[in-house]
């Protein structure tokens, strides 16, 4: 599976197959999920979700590049993060910022490292202008993550039913 970066802590990678059981545990916890439309997820929505990222490593124009999340000092997928575009968002295209880290990783930084690094991903590498993260306003940790990532709060914003917090960051 391709490495697309690495940080100090993490490799950020292309997901396999093979990650199913480590990435289905994830997506089923609860408190991972509590801030995702739908909840918890079960085997066959991860298996779709990973068939997917397969999809989207290879199309020619991409909508989302999601990475399974590596940590290095026990070389396990602890989560994802990545980008996604979306067509609208308070009627404009967006691309965001997303991840999903397993609790027991949590309150290390290492959200705000894997973010930061596809931050500077999408900025360097794929040359893009802006990014966004949408947020539940009681989602406090993912709101010190945007603003670790340099993130400022634009506007609240009806999407998915439901009433978000848009962040933004962009470049000159």
């Amino acid at each position: 599976m391709k490495t697309i970066m690495e940080t100090d802590r993490l490799v950020l990678r292309e997901f396999g197959l093979s990650d199913l059981d480590d990435l289905a545990s994830i997506m089923a916890d609860p408190q991972v999920m509590e801030f995702s439309t739908g909840g918890p997820w079960d085997r066959n929505r991860t298996k779709v979700f990973l068939e997917n990222c397969q999809v989207d490593y290879t199309a020619e124009e991409w909508s989302y590049r999601r990475w399974a999340v590596i940590h290095k000092h026990d070389n396990r997928l602890i989560g994802y993060c990545g980008l996604a575009q979306y067509d609208e968002v308070d009627g404009s295209p967006e691309i965001a910022i997303g991840y999903r880290l397993t609790p027991e990783y949590w309150g290390r930084g290492l959200t705000t490292e894997a973010a930061a690094a596809t931050r500077d991903y999408g900025f360097g590498r794929l040359g893009m202008k802006r990014l966004i993260s949408t947020i539940e306003p009681e989602n406090i940790a993912s709101i010190r993550v945007a603003e670790k990532l340099g993130m400022t709060c634009e506007k609240q914003i009806q999407k998915w039913d439901l009433q978000l917090l848009l962040y933004a960051i962009s470049v000159e």
